[in-house]
């Protein structure tokens, strides 16, 4: 699956994306991560217009997409029942969806690497059971629990850098 940056002509694609995972996850035991209008074509323009917006394509067509944001998540500032392992720069990978139409959407957006090298986070809803697993089998360590901007708590995880680092191993570890 090749992976590039979103470009203003993706978005119909993105939010088509977002449509079936609401009704994916609703399905699965997750009905209430992402509300109705959410995320919605102005954040998903904003995010494209910031150069963090990606689309997994397969043979020319959007199968996936994800924001990778390099630099500090203001949610991820306060975390309960754990800690990160460490305070080194990292990016955070949000909005991590498939349009449904083939496998191993996760698995290349996990294994993209960009220049920077940063360890990566992300976080899930408690009732996200297929996002829980599919970060923790791409080598994705519970650090704990943060709080959403509307304050809802969600699954804190990082993955080291490089398979030298230990994600987890730091302060805080479970």
């Amino acid at each position: 699956m090749n992976v590039r940056k979103a470009l203003p002509k993706d978005l119909p694609a993105l939010l088509a994306i977002f449509d079936y995972a609401r009704v994916f996850m609703a399905a699965h035991g997750n009905p209430t991560q992402w509300p109705p209008s959410y995320p919605d074509g102005e954040l998903m323009g904003q995010e494209i217009a910031r150069g963090v917006c990606y689309v997994l394509e397969q043979e020319g067509r959007v199968e996936g997409t994800f924001c990778y944001i390099p630099g500090v998540e203001p949610t991820y500032l306060k975390i309960d029942q754990g800690a990160w392992p460490d305070d080194r720069p990292y990016a955070t990978i949000h909005r991590l969806a498939s349009a449904g139409r083939v496998h191993g959407v996760a698995d290349a957006c996990f294994a993209w690497r960009p220049a920077q090298g940063l360890p990566l986070r992300a976080d899930t809803h408690h009732d996200n059971r297929i996002m829980q697993h599919l970060l923790e089998r791409s080598g994705f360590v519970r650090c704990g629990r943060i709080f959403t901007d509307n304050n809802t708590p969600r699954i804190a995880y990082c993955r080291a850098a490089a398979p030298a680092d230990r994600c987890g191993a730091g302060k805080g570890s479970q």
